[in-house]
């Protein structure tokens, strides 16, 4: 499968990552990326950069070393009714978010409350993608979750970091077959994203496209074949 976009990575501006904005999307243009998205970590991450940052971001270049640059945020969820982190105002300029779960945010709750803070935020007109939603301190009931993503134009994450050898989240690469099987029952499309925190690690879906592979999941529900799917995809947003 042809891999060309990367929509979740972060910068030192999240806190806990580090490279800039310049050095990121240089790497994404040597690898051969179309489409490039920065989402630093929302205010409610320990160290992430304060609202002002992501109000401020509509005087970032969108067109970077040759590639299309989208500026987005990784919204942190805060609460079981799917509330997130930063207020309308400030993330208006955003080109798109995504909202994530994070023990340093949310207590987790049971496996309904989960799946309910997840579809909740769907709503939000920002949000086009579901962050590691295989991560099994949040349980999530996969079926719901895919098939609301499906109705809502959402796209659900298949996090690089979460399915290579010895990630830290809890039984996340099983719960992302459970979440891929689901996606492909309600036609729901999905985002391989490498959660870049380093430019080495830029574009590294190594992992996460094996996996693709094994379980033959369709191509043509997984975006990042090219910038203009993706894009068209972020439009189709309900």
């Amino acid at each position: 499968m042809i891999d060309v976009v990367d929509l979740h990575t972060h910068t030192i501006a999240s806190g806990h990552a580090y490279n800039t904005i310049y050095e990121m999307a240089r790497s994404a243009s040597g690898k051969g990326a179309q489409l490039f998205g920065i989402t630093d970590h929302a205010p409610a991450m320990e160290g992430a950069a304060s609202r002002h940052y992501f109000r401020s971001s509509r005087r970032i270049p969108r067109e970077l070393f040759g590639i299309r640059l989208l500026f987005g945020c990784e919204l942190n969820i805060i609460d079981l009714d799917g509330h997130v982190d930063l207020e309308p105002e400030f993330a208006a300029p955003l080109d798109f978010a995504v909202a994530s779960m994070h023990d340093v945010c949310l207590t987790p709750g049971t496996q309904a409350e989960n799946t309910r803070a997840y579809l909740k935020v769907m709503n939000h007109p920002k949000v086009n993608i579901i962050g590691h939603p295989d991560d099994g301190l949040y349980p999530v009931d996969f079926d719901a979750l895919a098939r609301s993503a499906a109705e809502h134009g959402v796209l659900l994450e298949l996090n690089e970091a979460s399915v290579c050898p010895g990630s830290y989240r809890k039984n996340a690469r099983c719960n992302a077959i459970k979440m891929l099987e689901c996606c492909a029952k309600y036609g729901a499309k999905i985002i391989v994203s490498s959660d870049a925190h380093i430019e080495c690690d830029v574009l590294r879906h190594t992992n996460a496209l094996a996996l693709l592979q094994e379980i033959g999941f369709p191509e043509e529900l997984v975006v990042n074949r090219s910038a203009e799917v993706t894009l068209a995809v972020l439009r189709e947003k309900k």
